[in-house]
Parts: C-alpha cells; sequence; structure tokens
C-alpha cells in the first residue's frame, strides 16, 4: 500500500513535469515545441515515412528519398507506380538557407537526367508533367524553387521535365506570353499529358498537392502565405496553375499582349470561363505555398493597360493566344536540373525591337522567327458536371485586390 507521503510526492513530481513542459511549450511558440516533441516521439510507418500531424510540422523533403533504387531498369515488364505514391508524406518544412549552390542541389538529386529529366527507377510512372517557368534575373529564387521541387516531384513518382523559359534582352517582361513559347517548346520535345505553369518564387509545402492535372484547368496554389494563405478571389488563377494539352488549346493558351506586371492571371481565369471549362482546387490545407520575398524586378512595371485589356478579354481571347504567339528561338541548353530556351518574344512594336538606325545586311540568312500554328480546338466532350457560364471580367478591382503590388 502506497504512504500518503508518497502519494504526494507522485504529485508533485506531475506537477512539476507539466510546469517544464508549460515552459517549454511558451518559450518560443507552441507550435514550434509541439513540433518538436512529434519529432521525438513519432515512430515510422511499415513504408519508413513518419507520421506528422497536418498543420502542426513539417518534415524534410528528401526524407527516404536515399530508398530509391540508383539504377534504372525501365523495359516492358516495369510495373506501373502505385496510385497514391508511398512516399507522399504531408506538409513540408520550407526554409531558405544562405549559401545555397546549383551544385548542392544537383548532388542532393542524383536520379534527375540532363535536361532535369526524371522518372521513376523502379516504376511505370502513371502521369508524364512539364514544368513550365517563365524566367529573367531571378537565378536566386531558381536555385530554392528546383531545391524543394525535384524532391517534391520524386515523392509523387512521376515522370517529369522542368522547363527554364528566359527571355532575352531587357525590354519590358511578358509573363503569359513566355508562358505559350514554354507550351509550344515542350510538347515538341515530348508527348506530356499535363502542364504546370509555375512562377519562380513560389515554393510548394505539401507533397498531397499532386502535380497531375484534372478534368479541367486546375489551379495549385490557392494558399499562399502572401495572402494569409487564403484564395483571394473566386476567378484569381495566378501562381500556380496546371492544363492538359486539350485544355490549353480549347482556350487558346494565354494572352501575348500583356508586358509588364498584372492582369494576365485574370484574362487565364476568364479564358476558362469562355471555353466552357471551369477552374479546379485543392483544399486549403493542401494548396499552400510560401513566397520567396522580393521586389517588383526592373523592367516588369506595372501594367497601367491591364484593366482596360482583362475588360475586352471576351472579344479577343479566340485572336490573341497560341495561335498568334511569335517568337524566335535563340538557344536551347539542356543543363543538369533543367532544360533553358532563351527566346526572344519582342516588344509591345513587334517581334523584332525598334531601332534608330537601319541595321547593316546580315550575312547570310538569319534564323526565321517560329510561328506557333493557328490551332482549332478540338471539340471535346464536357467534363463530369455542368460547366459554370461565362464569368464577365471583372471591370475594377477594389484596393487591396492582389493586383495591387
Amino acid at each position: 500500500m502506497v504512504s500518503i507521503q508518497s502519494r504526494w510526492r507522485y504529485l508533485f513530481m506531475f506537477l512539476g513535469i507539466q510546469l517544464v513542459v508549460m515552459a517549454l511549450l511558451s518559450r518560443e511558440g507552441y507550435q514550434k515545441r509541439v513540433s518538436y516533441f512529434i519529432r521525438i516521439f513519432r515512430k515510422p510507418d511499415s513504408t519508413g515515412r513518419n507520421h506528422t500531424v497536418a498543420g502542426v510540422s513539417g518534415g524534410d523533403v528528401y526524407a527516404n528519398l536515399s530508398h530509391l533504387s540508383k539504377a534504372h531498369h525501365h523495359g516492358d515488364e516495369m510495373p506501373y507506380c502505385p496510385k497514391t505514391s508511398p512516399f507522399i508524406r504531408g506538409p513540408i518544412h520550407v526554409s531558405f538557407p544562405s549559401g545555397l549552390t546549383l551544385a548542392e542541389v544537383q548532388k542532393k538529386n542524383p536520379l534527375v537526367v540532363r535536361g532535369g529529366r526524371y522518372r521513376p527507377p523502379d516504376c511505370e510512372a502513371r502521369h508524364r508533367t512539364a514544368i513550365i517557368i517563365p524566367h529573367r534575373h531571378r537565378e536566386h529564387h531558381l536555385k530554392f524553387l528546383l531545391y524543394y521541387l525535384h524532391p517534391f516531384l520524386q515523392r509523387q513518382q512521376l515522370h517529369y521535365g522542368i522547363y527554364i523559359i528566359h527571355q532575352a534582352g531587357n525590354y519590358t517582361f511578358n509573363r503569359a506570353k513566355l508562358m505559350n513559347v514554354g507550351f509550344r517548346e515542350a510538347m515538341r520535345e515530348e508527348d506530356w499529358d499535363c502542364l504546370f505553369f509555375h512562377d519562380v518564387d513560389l515554393i510548394p509545402e505539401d507533397d498531397r498537392n499532386t502535380y497531375v492535372c484534372d478534368s479541367n484547368p486546375k489551379h495549385a496554389a490557392i494558399a499562399m502565405d502572401k495572402f494569409g494563405y487564403k484564395l483571394p478571389y473566386k476567378m484569381y488563377f495566378g501562381g500556380v496553375s496546371a492544363l492538359t494539352p486539350l485544355h490549353y488549346l480549347k482556350m487558346n493558351g494565354f494572352p501575348n499582349n500583356y508586358w509588364g506586371w498584372g492582369g494576365e492571371d485574370d484574362d487565364i481565369g476568364v479564358r476558362v470561363s469562355l471555353s466552357g471549362m471551369y477552374i479546379t482546387r485543392p483544399s486549403l490545407k493542401v494548396g499552400r505555398y510560401k513566397m520567396i520575398k522580393h521586389k517588383l524586378d526592373k523592367g516588369n512595371d506595372v501594367n497601367p493597360k491591364r484593366f482596360n485589356m482583362l475588360a475586352k478579354t471576351r472579344q479577343t481571347w479566340k485572336t490573341d493566344g497560341m495561335n498568334t504567339a511569335e517568337y524566335e528561338t535563340i538557344s536551347r541548353q539542356y543543363l543538369p536540373l533543367y532544360t533553358n530556351i532563351t527566346v526572344n518574344i519582342g516588344t509591345e512594336a513587334g517581334l523584332h525591337p525598334p531601332s534608330p538606325t537601319p541595321p547593316p545586311p546580315a550575312k547570310g540568312a538569319g534564323k526565321p522567327a517560329v510561328k506557333a500554328p493557328a490551332v482549332k480546338a478540338p471539340a471535346e466532350a464536357p467534363a463530369k458536371g455542368p460547366a459554370k457560364p461565362p464569368a464577365k471580367p471583372p471591370a475594377k478591382l477594389k484596393e487591396g485586390h492582389p493586383e495591387s503590388p
């Protein structure tokens, strides 16, 4: 029989432990300390993955990828990968360590081959996804995106390729036109069944946000830290979006005439509706992204014409898009972590920027401009569920709208 003194001793010990735990939890934040105790006491499951609590703790995106075989054995007998990858674990801890180099990213991704391509080594991927990233003067952001995106996609057992579409020169930036270039150049190389159009400064924070296409255009980046992890407004289609080739051609791709910052995201969202489709999205818990903080780039000033152009989308979407995209391919480089395609997309005045003096005659024939052929969108049976009626483009956006820089 336990004496009264022993009972009091146990009670004081229990209260003391509680006080210590409360002090730890309040010292540097509840969430950080809870995740610390979870990491200590959680146990790996049969696949070697650690159990995590969604929204509480993020894991290392490279964890357990060393379990993959380093030898590729693709062949007719290769089994298909599981419908749900066993490597998916949920929330990912995202930070931006100083001193990171592309050489270190390459070393941590030994199965990625020239041009930024990857295939699962021990099974046949069910999905083939191309990542299209418009780019100029964002090398610092690019290395962080590649650091997280490569293992993120490998965890999902995708066959993928990463394309950086680099705008040559210092003329006004045109994000949407670079997307059109990326679509055409990626589809020339491989029969991709899904294309993700991805801003260079957005890092996915949950690998349950699978980079595969839906039956309708998908908006993946619906919960950015910039907007308090909430969707800023219903028709927002910016940041990261996914379309099949059929979706892309049906809506005539993206607009070519949005020079500078802003407007093209809303134009694209309206195109989805006008072409008889609607936007699908993951849950707010899954579609989370962290934005790398930065200022507006030089040469990417706010587009003062964006609201007037957006109001005319209903009249222009069939005549300004993939079927009218003109550009010149300057170079194509198959680098260890990505394919870099540098292009001249011209200026608002046209493909060739104006020159104060006539250029001297060139010796030999120059490289002809690449023009995307006019493509008639194939007839497509309506996706499951009724298509939403076309949305009228917003005439004016309120203060605090994401269009405000």
